[in-house]
This record gives structure tokens, sequence and C-alpha cells, in this order.
């Protein structure tokens, strides 16, 4: 008896080990993915700007990461005790507006860097509603609870998305001709539009996706498909029923990791995550014999990774 609709998947080339550069960009799924990726040790750079959810404030980081386009005075704004930016995430406001700044220009310097050496860019898409502040006439990354009546709301259609991806790539290639392109849906459901309207939304994604998918030289992992299909049931959401919760993440991450990652990869992988839950054991009995002896062979672990792969950053 089978009790799931399974996705099949195409393997991911060119394939990620850890040599590979891996650029992280998108909405909040994509950083379950790009923690998972750094705490396998691989050569991450995730989110510079923060979460960003839609293809238009995507491109404008790239955009702007890329012509070395630098933040000023002009570009931030004061609202609710913070000083913040339309073009990030909440998360590089901050009270005084030099260090929103320095944050923000602080982040152009590394992404230009790490894009030079990218292997691969995986862009997870999270919704095709954007809003646009009327006053400033132009399209926001992040609101940051300026009240609505301030910004038109808008679906874009799927050639507005595609034209987009195809400028982001165009603009990635343009300093990185051999960088390859992995596009996912995130699986959460934005409610705050509406389920009807969310449908709406992730259905424009996936279809500007295939297209480009079909025309250029880039790949699609199904993120969004495996959480509708394969686990179509509440028990893998949060209390909030819209964010995969931890079963599901890892559930993805596997499938994700199965397409995608070299056979010697995933083998280095297993030992890094058996070294990672090593370092953070707690002893029953710290001063034993026994506990010495751990403590010893982890260290020989930590030292034969570190030896191969000079790169590995282990906290404990």
């Amino acid at each position: 008896m089978q009790l799931q609709t399974k996705i099949k998947l195409k393997d991911g080339e060119p394939k990620i080990n850890y040599g590979s550069h891996l650029f992280v960009l998108g909405s909040c799924f994509s950083e379950h993915i790009g923690d998972r990726l750094s705490a396998s040790q691989l050569r991450v750079l995730q989110n510079p700007f923060g979460i960003l959810f839609h293809p238009f404030g995507l491109e404008n980081f790239i955009n702007r990461v890329v012509e070395q386009n630098f933040f000023t005075e002009k570009d931030i704004f004061h609202h609710n005790g913070l000083w913040h930016s339309f073009d990030a995430h909440s998360k590089m406001s901050h009270q005084n507006p030099d260090v929103v700044l320095k944050k923000l220009n602080a982040a152009i310097k590394p992404s230009f860097e790490f894009i030079n050496k990218s292997s691969h860019v995986l862009i997870t898409l999270g919704t095709a509603f954007i809003y646009r502040h009327i006053e400033k006439g132009k399209y926001v990354a992040n609101c940051h609870k300026i009240p609505q009546k301030n910004f038109d709301k808008e679906l874009i259609s799927s050639d507005q998305i595609q034209q987009s991806l195809l400028r982001m790539m165009k603009c990635l290639k343009s300093i990185n001709p051999e960088i390859n392109f992995i596009f996912t849906v995130s699986p959460v459901r934005h409610q705050k539009e509406g389920l009807i309207e969310n449908n709406r939304s992730k259905a424009q994604l996936i279809s500007a996706i295939h297209h480009i998918v079909e025309k250029e030289e880039s790949s699609y992992f199904p993120s969004y498909e495996i959480m509708m299909d394969e686990l179509r049931d509440y028990r893998f959401y949060k209390s909030d029923m819209l964010h995969p919760n931890e079963t599901a993440i890892a559930y993805i991450w596997e499938k994700f990791t199965a397409t995608w990652m070299t056979a010697d990869t995933l083998k280095i992988m297993e030992k890094v995550d058996k070294l990672q839950r090593n370092l953070k054991h707690k002893a029953f009995n710290p001063n034993s014999e026994a506990h010495r002896l751990f403590l010893q062979k982890v260290e020989k672990q930590k030292k034969e990774l570190k030896k191969r792969f000079p790169h590995f950053k282990f906290l404990l």
C-alpha cells in the first residue's frame, strides 16, 4: 500500500562538494537550508541583507552588490525608534543610523568577493506579492511595519518574475560566468495575504521559475511540492500551521542532499554531523577515564577533518 505521492527528483548537476562555494539567498526557508549547509561545514554565504521574500527585492540586492553601490544617509529612514532600509530585512535596523549604514555597507564587499568564487547560488522565492512605497515610488524588500496605507500592494505576473530572474542571472554572470543556479519555492504559506492569494502567488513563482529552467542552464529543487504532496499532513507544521516543523525541514534537507551532494560529500557530512553531536555531549562524570578517552577520540576526529579541510571551524 502506498501512502504518499512521491515527487520524482532529478539529480542536480554540477554536484556540490566541499570545494563548492554556496551563495544562499531568499525567503525564511532559505535560512533553514543555509544553516544546515553551514553546520555541515560547507562554504556558505547566506542572506547578507537578511531575509528577502520576493524577486524584486533580491534583484535590487544583487544589482547593488555587483555595482558596488554603497548606502548613504538618503537610503535609510527613521520609524518607531529605529533606522531602517527598504532594501534590507529588519535584522539590519538599529537605533543609530551610522550603525545601520555600517552594517549594510559592510555586507556589500564580502558579497561581491563571494559571488566571484561561487559555484552555486541557491535562490528561494517566498511570494509574488510586492509592496510599492507610494511617496518614494519604489518597490520595497521589507515594509518594517509601516502602515499599509503608505503602500500599493501588487501581485506581479509570471512574466515579470521571469524577467527579474533573468536580469539577476545576467548580473551575477557578468562577474562570474561559471556560477550555477538552483531555484526553489518556499513551502511556508503566507496567510497574511490570504490562503487563496498565497496559492495564486506560489503559482506565479513556480510558473516563472519553470520557464527559466526550460530555457536557461539552471535547476529547480521542489521544496514546495515535497511539502504539499509528500508531507501532506498538519503534523509536519509548527503550531501556527504555516511553517514546516523540524521533521519536515529535516526531510526536505535529506532530499536536497541526496539530489545535490556527491557520494563522498555525503560521507564527510555524516562524519561532521557525528563530530558536532559528540562536541555537544555532556558527560555524566567529566573526571572519569571513559570521558577522558572519549575526549581524545573526539579531538583526533577533529584534527583528521581539519587536516583534510582547513576551512572547517568547530566551536567547541
